[in-house]
Order: structure tokens, then sequence, then C-alpha cells
């Protein structure tokens, strides 16, 4: 069980504390009600200041200028300084630390220096008058000079908190970007593992189907294809869970240390166009200059933009299409292009739209401010163009996936 700590949105010790404060300037008046200048006319002022007061932390402007009108009755009727004038200092103390403005505690410090005066003239005493205002004005101005060090205190307590609520909110915000961008990039990678994948052995389980009767032997070529893709594909998934569990500096060490956490490299180039050849396509590969040393990162991306776009040849262009791989590497920037005739037999079921391949490779493309272009080729089939810059330092990049 709960117990509730506000009341009118407001908490309830800053409550009980007003309440108090206000019955204590009413207590003061109703006591003197007999003995003070003005009987019970000057009570009912006190009371008007002590109900005022129940109002001064979300109105202290208001509550100041009733106040102060209810002190300029009672100086026109010439009742003096009486007890229950507490209340002026302490609307004085409010609107100068509650106020919206400084501005309002400014000009309520300036009409109580009025009112000091007249407090002054108004007051018996053996002594001269501007030695009482001189008293009168040293607690009015301690007053406002305290309740100005607790509101910049006060505002400064609260900038700390904004502070902290906006950097919190800022966390927030940069750990659902992290944690977007990371199913992303775990999204990208599944896709060039199955996709590619599937896409091999959809293919050669169609083949074999169709030839299980009339070329036994092929038939049996075809289902070794499709279990040796799908060992490859499993060694692959294994590979990438492998290197997201262990994400972070201890990961990347694994992965430089262990052969299973081996990333994919430009070596395995040949491995990944003989699968494709296996798989039915006519690859041919020509490769121009000499292979810099790339980070991680960017050789990952050309591997997966060559098998991105094999997949897709295999696919759309069918079993028995030309495809040529060209890569060409220059000072400054690495160039893959991947062109297929179109010319294949056409795949008994058709993969269907909506893939994310070109989608996947834009993306991967883009991360090393690379460009790629799609598109057919007057002739007939497909071309893909990536062309990715070099980093002008070796980077010692690791990525975590």
């Amino acid at each position: 069980m709960t117990v509730r700590r506000t009341l009118f949105g407001r908490p309830l010790r800053g409550i009980a504390f007003d309440v108090a404060v206000s019955a204590l300037v009413a207590f003061v008046g109703l006591a003197s009600a007999v003995s003070q200048p003005g009987g019970w006319g000057a009570t009912g002022v006190g009371l008007g200041m002590a109900v005022a007061l129940l109002f001064r932390r979300t109105h202290p402007s208001a509550v100041t200028v009733v106040v102060a009108a209810l002190a300029l009755v009672q100086v026109i009727a010439r009742w003096g300084p009486l007890a229950f004038d507490v209340a002026v200092l302490i609307a004085l103390y409010s609107v100068v630390k509650y106020g919206r403005r400084l501005r309002d505690g400014v000009l309520a410090g300036a009409v109580a220096a009025v009112g000091v005066l007249l407090a002054a003239a108004q007051t018996p005493g053996v002594v001269m008058w501007w030695v009482t205002a001189l008293w009168y004005a040293l607690v009015t101005g301690a007053v406002w000079l305290v309740a100005l060090n607790v509101r910049t205190r006060r505002l400064y307590v609260l900038s700390l908190e904004e502070r902290a609520t906006t950097l919190e909110r800022e966390r927030e915000a940069e750990s659902r970007a992290a944690v977007a961008e990371e199913r992303t990039r775990i999204a990208r990678e599944l896709h060039d593992v199955v996709a590619h994948s599937m896409a091999v052995m959809i293919v050669q389980a169609d083949g074999a189907r169709f030839m299980l009767d009339r070329d036994p032997e092929q038939a049996r070529a075809a289902v070794k294809v499709v279990a040796d893709t799908g060992r490859s594909a499993l060694e692959e998934m294994r590979r990438l869970v492998g290197v997201l569990r262990d994400a972070g500096p201890a990961g990347a060490d694994v992965v430089a240390a262990d052969p299973e956490h081996r990333r994919l490299a430009l070596a395995e180039l040949p491995d990944l166009l003989a699968r494709f050849r296996d798989a039915g396509l006519h690859v041919r590969d020509d490769v121009t200059g000499q292979p810099p040393a790339l980070p991680p990162g960017l050789e990952l991306t050309v591997y997966r933009v060559v098998q991105e776009a094999l997949t897709n040849a295999l696919k759309h262009a069918g079993v028995g299409a030309t495809v040529e791989v060209r890569m060409t590497y220059a000072a400054d920037a690495v160039e893959v292009r991947v062109v297929d005739d179109g010319r294949g037999r056409p795949v008994v079921s058709p993969a269907p739209p909506g893939g994310h391949g070109l989608l996947g490779m834009r993306e991967r493309v883009t991360v090393y401010d690379g460009s790629l272009t799609a598109g057919p080729e007057p002739t007939g089939g497909w071309q893909v163009r990536v062309r990715l810059p070099l980093p002008s330092e070796p980077s010692a990049e690791v990525i975590a996936a």
C-alpha cells in the first residue's frame, strides 16, 4: 500500500508548511485584535494577508499584489506597522524565489522600499525616523537577498535535473539507434548467407527432380551440390552466430585467433565462384591489378557484393547463363562488375518478388562511401557495378558481424 504524497499536484510537505505560515499570521492578527490600532478592521487586513499566503508558491506575483494592496490600506488608515505585517516579508521572499521572472522580484523590492519609508514614518518611537527606516531597510534587503540566493540555487538544481533528463533521453535514443543498426546488420548478413544458399539449393533440387529418371548420374551430382551448399551455409551461420555472441574487444580477439571465426576474405572468392559453377552458371572471372591489403569490413563487403550479384543471376537468369565477374584494383578504389547474359534456362519456381538483395548491397556500399549501379543490359541480361574507394591509411577496423 502506498501513501499519496501530493495533493492537487503539490507536495503535501509544502502545503502543510504554507498552511502553518498562514495560520501563524492569522493567529497573530486575531491575538492582537483588541489591543492593536484599528481593532478588528486591522485584524481583517491581517486575515486577508494570511489567506493570500496560502497560494504564495503557485501564484507568487498575484499574492504579492494582494498583500501590498492590503498593506497600502493599512498605511492609508494610519494603523502603523503591526505584527502580522511579517506577511509582507513572506510575500516578498516568495515572489523573488518562485516568480517566473526575476523582474517581478525586482519590482516587488522597489515597492517594498517605498513601504519601508511609509512604515518608518508611522512608527512611534524615541529614535529618529531615518534610524527606523534603516532598520526596516536592512531587514527587507536581507530577506530579498536570501530569496535571490535560494532562487539561484533552485534554478541551478532544476537545470542540472533537466540536463540529466536530456542526457538520459539521448542515451536511450542512441541505444535504440544502436539496436536498430545492429538488427539491420544482422538481417543483412543473414540474408546474404541464407538467400545465396537457398537459391543454389532450390535450383539444384529442381534440376535433380527433373533429371532423376533421365540422367541419374547428373541428378546425384545435383543432390551433392545441394548437400555441400547446405553444409557450407550451416558453417557460415555458425560462424556468424559465434561472432555476434563474442561482440566487443574480447570477441574481436577471438575472431582474430580462432579459425572457426575467420572472416570471409577475397582469398575465398575462387571457392565462391566454384560453387556457382557447380550450381550451373558459366562464370568467367577477370582480375585487373594487384589486390591491396583491405580492411576486414571492406573485404567482406566486396565478397558479399559478388555473392549477391551471382545469386541474383542464378535466380533470375537461370541455370546455364554466362556471368562475367570483373575485379579491378586501382590505387584509390576497388571496382566490381558482374554481368550476366540472361540466357539461362528459366527456373522451375521463380523467386518471389520483393527481395532485399540490391538494398542490402547498397547499404553495405554506402557505409564505405561507395557507389552502386544496377540495371538491365541493352543486349539482355543484368549488370551490377560497384565502386568502393580505398582508405588513405590502413584501417584497424574490426566488424563484429
